[in-house]
């Protein structure tokens, strides 16, 4: 959760994914224009139990420190229960995934107080050019929106509506124009961004679409992708893998399970012998790469066998950098109505994977030392490196310089370096 504010402008606290950091600045512009002061607006994420919790104690702390302000209420976890939120005194409106997105929703009356219309029924993704992030470091680009998978623990579809892209020629308007106001690294998200381009004309891949916005921005120094399904790469994402230093080695794999029954129960797209080979094959592409991972802890019906196949998963496929989430139940989901794990065999377990996240972190960052890296300054003092490590400089560097850095050592979960030059 990130939290920001200006003078008179109005406050943005966003929750969740990147697509939610993305769409908080579409908003903040919005916002900006409709001259829309002494606001807040909280945008939410409902990916768990916790991350809705959050929300809400923090829309009470935001009540009690501006009394006089009006507090919107949007993101996954209004779109998909608006009523929950409309019965919380302390707010003023709650409005919709489509709607936060529309310029002419910000210079209307609170006539309504909720304002949600039926994301199913959504047919495109709007197309919003913002000028730059709050952040100066590196800025994300949405180019995919919603799912058409129905994973039995995920309330998101719900939340998002149905899969749609983002017109090639869109996202190279808008990366160039961040490129060119200063941002050295893109982010492309999306909710399930390797389904992007069936419902464009000609019906683009994914490979397709960075391979051509790599061709027609040339000065577009790194690009960064959010999360990949491990069985929906295209060839020309595998080239990309393989030859293009500007895609940085670092891809997040939605891999969820090491078990093929969880996997199976989740409804996955793979099995456990997809995501071993897929990455393998990066790998032997591109020796250097380093994985990232999404794992979820006690799944309904998920054994101690279970769970040890999850476990290694982290080693069988030389993951590094874990998101571990223990399942939270969403009401509504098929998941939901499965034979539950204790919640504390949950915690238990996701406390085991991360441990074992750590441990492998350690040792990536161990072979880091003594090699030379591009380091993206995030803040201060404070960089990450091209496999998405963060790394103390020598000296302070402005927000959104690439240095090239030479590693002097680790220190706790980061490395250390010395600015070359």
């Amino acid at each position: 959760m990130t939290s920001d504010t200006g003078a008179r402008d109005p406050e943005i606290v966003t929750f969740g994914c990147r697509l939610n950091s993305y769409e908080s600045e579409v908003m903040r512009g919005h916002a900006k224009a409709a001259g829309l002061d002494n606001a807040v607006i909280v945008n939410t994420c409902a990916v768990t139990a916790e991350a809705e919790r959050q929300a809400r104690q923090m829309i009470r702390k935001l009540r009690r420190e501006n009394p006089e302000a009006r507090i919107i209420v949007t993101g996954c976890a209004a779109q998909i229960a608006p009523e929950k939120y409309a019965a919380m005194p302390e707010v003023d409106q709650v409005i919709g995934n489509e709607e936060k997105l529309r310029p002419e929703t910000y210079g209307l009356p609170v006539a309504e107080k909720v304002l949600v219309n039926d994301i199913m029924s959504a047919k495109e993704t709007a197309h919003h050019l913002i000028s730059g992030f709050e952040d100066r470091s590196r800025a994300f680009i949405q180019v995919q929106q919603g799912c058409d998978h129905r994973c039995t623990f995920c309330i998101i579809p719900f939340g998002r509506g149905p899969s749609r892209s983002v017109p090639i020629g869109e996202v190279v308007r808008q990366v160039r124009a961040l490129v060119a106001a200063g941002y050295n690294e893109i982010v492309l998200s999306g909710v399930d961004v390797t389904s992007y381009g069936p419902d464009l004309p000609g019906q683009p891949t994914l490979g397709q679409m960075i391979r051509r916005l790599l061709a027609q921005v040339p000065e577009l120094p790194r690009l960064r992708l959010s999360s990949l399904d491990p069985v929906e790469v295209d060839g020309d994402l595998w080239r990309l893998i393989a030859d293009e230093p500007r895609l940085m080695p670092h891809l997040h794999v939605s891999i969820q399970a090491g078990d093929d029954l969880v996997l199976k129960r989740m409804k996955r797209r793979h099995l456990r012998s997809d995501a071993v080979s897929f990455c393998e094959r990066a790998r032997s592409l591109r020796p250097d790469i380093v994985f990232g991972a999404d794992l979820i802890a006690g799944f309904p019906t998920e054994t101690d066998e279970m769970f040890a196949n999850t476990l290694r998963i982290v080693e069988d496929c030389g993951l590094t950098w874990l998101h571990v989430f223990p399942y939270s139940e969403r009401p509504g989901t098929p998941a939901a109505k499965m034979p539950p794990v204790p919640v504390p065999v949950r915690k238990a377990r996701a406390a085991t994977l991360r441990a074992a996240g750590a441990a492998a972190v350690a040792g990536f960052l161990a072979t880091q030392v003594g090699t030379t890296v591009t380091a993206l300054v995030e803040k201060d003092t404070l960089g990450r490196t091209e496999h998405f490590a963060e790394i103390l400089l020598d000296r302070v560097v402005e927000p959104g310089t690439l240095v090239r850095a030479r590693v002097t050592g680790v220190e706790g979960d980061k490395l250390s370096g010395s600015i070359e030059g």
